[in-house]
């Protein structure tokens, strides 16, 4: 028998059972959608929740004053540690693998334009604080180094705030007053989504330089003079980052008089241990599910081998007239092994038209902030069509093989029999 003969048989028998064969492809067709599908859903979470975490900062730790926990150098536990406007630039000192070490300043303000008023955030800092927790710019820029040598008085929005106070647009080049001082709009961030924050969205709060915001908006007392609220530490790169870590904490536990193994301290917000800590987190979730599917395939293979051996049985009268008229062993084998090789490869085809489909529709609509939609991978495709192959090779073989040892002289007494 010809391959294209072989190809027209198989396809009729197949036609000639068309529930069951519908049923039976199914079952394969539906785990191929569930591995897509499932490991596509992981795979948008995750993806979503990495580039918020982007737009928050890029590697960096932001680091609060504590209180000790541990005696050290005489002092008592307890004691409350104090971040000075002079601390960065030491700590930086102390810490070659750290690329920036920045003071914070921030406190709620009166901010009035022609326009409008607000009551918002208002955050000092220094120039590279904009590329650390990714502010981008809409319109204008930054304010730079020689803004802060020149202690100039100047402003950078968040982008809702510029909508409070600017209703018409148009902020740059524009006076606000900051507690009845004025300074001049330099410009306007790009409106970007957050998933976490430690004192408010930057979308709704004033940027200016540091020494104009330790002189126009200090802390309060109990507050000390110059005291600062938190330090925001950057690596060299992501390969220095515990490096970094430990030379800050040395260098700040020199600096405060307090042991370097008391946690408590400082707080480190570590946003690289958070992002490894989610990315495990979705790991195992895409593992789980796709484990699911990866189940909802082998049954479906199995559905296959037990249909392929009904199939078997209800022909042992056409195998045995076949042998008797001279067909081998082989041919039977290759007829049975080609019938389930093409049920199995036929859903799966449609099993991965499907699934690629439903992603590309659901991807058509709005989605959440924090998930990037179905997102399917080459691996989810390449683990299906792995999987699909060797189902379809350990379904379709044992019935075959059973097939092919059938005895004509047997199989026509059973059917004469029955």
């Amino acid at each position: 028998m010809s391959i294209r003969d072989l190809f027209r048989d198989v396809l009729k028998t197949l036609w000639s059972h068309k529930l069951r064969t519908f049923l039976t492809m199914f079952g394969i067709a539906w785990g191929i959608v569930s591995i897509v599908l499932m490991v596509a859903a992981s795979e948008g979470l995750r993806a979503g929740q990495e580039k918020q975490e982007k737009s928050f900062a890029r590697d960096l730790m932001i680091v609060f004053a504590g209180r000790t926990s541990l005696q050290a150098g005489g002092t008592r536990a307890g004691r409350r540690i104090n971040f000075y406007d002079t601390d960065p630039a030491k700590v930086a000192e102390q810490s070659p693998s750290c690329r920036y070490v920045l003071p914070e300043l921030g406190n709620e303000a009166s901010v009035r334009s022609n326009y409008n008023s607000a009551h918002p955030t208002v955050a000092g800092s220094y120039p590279p604080f904009a590329e650390v927790r990714s502010l981008d710019v809409a319109a204008g820029s930054f304010y730079t180094w020689r803004d802060v040598e020149e202690e100039r008085r100047v402003a950078f929005l968040g982008a809702e705030i510029n909508k409070q106070l600017f209703p018409e647009g148009g902020a740059v080049g524009q006076n606000i007053y900051i507690q009845g001082i004025p300074y001049v709009v330099i410009g306007v961030m790009l409106d970007k989504k957050q998933n976490s924050s430690y004192d408010g969205w930057d979308v709704n709060k004033v940027f200016v330089p540091y020494p104009v915001m330790e002189e126009d908006l200090p802390n309060v007392p109990p507050a000390q003079p110059h005291n600062i609220d938190r330090m925001l530490v950057q690596p060299l790169n992501v390969g220095e980052h515990e490096n970094c870590k430990h030379q800050l904490t040395a260098a700040l536990a020199r600096l405060h008089d307090f042991d370097p193994r008391d946690k408590d301290a400082i707080g480190n917000w570590d946003t690289l241990e958070d992002a490894q800590a989610f990315a495990r987190m979705t790991d195992g979730m895409k593992y789980f599910l796709g484990a699911v599917g990866v189940t909802t395939l082998l049954l479906g293979g199995l559905g296959v081998m037990n249909v392929m051996l009904v199939a078997v049985r209800e022909r042992t009268r056409e195998i045995g007239i076949r042998k008797s008229l001279g067909a081998t062993s082989q041919s039977i084998l290759r007829q049975f092994f080609l019938e389930s090789i093409i049920i199995v490869f036929l859903s799966g085809a449609v099993g991965l038209g499907i699934a690629y489909g439903l992603c590309a529709f659901v991807d058509m609509f709005p989605m959440p902030d924090f998930f990037a939609g179905l997102v399917p991978t080459w691996q989810s495709g390449a683990l299906a069509l792995g999987l699909l192959g060797t189902v379809a090779v350990a379904a379709a073989l044992y019935p075959a093989r059973q097939a092919a040892r059938i005895d004509p002289i047997e199989a026509l007494r059973y059917e004469a029999g029955g």
